[in-house]
């Protein structure tokens, strides 16, 4: 297998896996380099670690972009493509003599928004949702709600059973929002969910409705903690009362806890957080510096 195709089947496999990476590549070179132009190299985070896959020519200067990348990576969602240039003997005193321009292209799984329910909160929040680079995907088993005329180019499942959600990952990038038209189907989705890793878990309801939820779940057996990652009632306190209301409440709740994770910023039992640029970066470094 070459270099080149060991690299796209990591890329594919590492974006099916929704881990985040770098692709390197050369895209000039002038005079004596080790690697030249379209060489490809893909640094990834495998579990926490760094991994990379191919090569693009070894020696300080993969050094320098390896590290730049794992930069990149402790960035997360901010980091940018950008370009970086080497004079390989006047800046890195490797004996080659020519230069290389390498472009990094930081690439990070979607932050999927699962709206169970396809009433008019869903309705008025689906919209909201891709300007913020949210990717929706609308969960309702009734066709009358659930259809693409009512939620155009957005992907829509027919079953609130959470056993049928294949291949949707339900991990630290996926935020799961639960208006549905029933109590009973709440309940039940928020009992398939609790405990899983995800980034968001909010439901709809007045503050009887979530005092009596919490008070069902303990008798069934569920942890504090998980009943604590619950979100509710849903949405920023801003007076909702209207459905465009809501979902804008809804909207700007999902945007906060999303930039808390970026920022590490601590809220209270409601989300799981990720490492931040600043806490990731000295381990990522450390762990690119011996691939080095």
């Amino acid at each position: 297998m070459s270099r080149e195709v060991e690299v796209f089947e990591a890329l594919l496999a590492s974006s099916r896996a929704r881990e985040s990476m770098v692709l390197c590549t050369v895209v000039r070179t002038a005079g004596s380099t080790p690697r030249k132009h379209a060489t490809r190299m893909l640094i990834r985070k495998v579990a926490g670690h760094i991994d990379q896959v191919g090569t693009i020519g070894g020696g300080r200067v993969e050094r320098q972009v390896l590290l730049r990348a794992a930069e990149l990576l402790a960035l997360g969602q901010k980091a940018q493509c950008e370009r970086v240039r080497y004079h390989l003997t006047h800046e890195l005193a490797m004996c080659c003599g020519g230069e290389m321009e390498i472009l990094l292209e930081p690439m990070f799984p979607d932050e999927l928004v699962i709206v169970c329910g396809g009433g008019h909160v869903a309705k008025a929040l689906v919209p909201l949702l891709r300007p913020l680079d949210f990717v929706p995907i609308v969960v309702e088993d009734l066709p009358e709600l659930g259809n693409p005329e009512r939620f155009p180019d957005t992907q829509i499942i027919d079953s609130f059973d959470v056993r049928d959600w294949k291949d949707i990952p339900l991990d630290r990038r996926t935020y799961v929002v639960v208006v549905t038209r029933e109590h009973a189907t709440d309940q039940a989705i928020l009992e398939q969910l609790l405990g899983k890793p995800l980034a968001y878990l909010g439901m709809i309801g007045s503050q009887r409705k979530v005092t009596t939820f919490q008070k069902r779940l303990l008798h069934k057996g569920f942890p504090e903690a998980e009943i604590a990652q619950i979100h509710a009632p849903i949405g920023l306190p801003i007076g909702a009362e209207t459905p465009a209301e809501i979902a804008l409440a809804i909207a700007a709740e999902l945007t906060a806890v999303r930039s808390a994770r970026r920022n590490h910023a601590a809220k209270p039992a409601a989300q799981p957080h990720s490492e931040t640029a600043r806490t990731a970066a000295p381990r990522l470094l450390a762990e690119a510096s011996k691939l080095a």
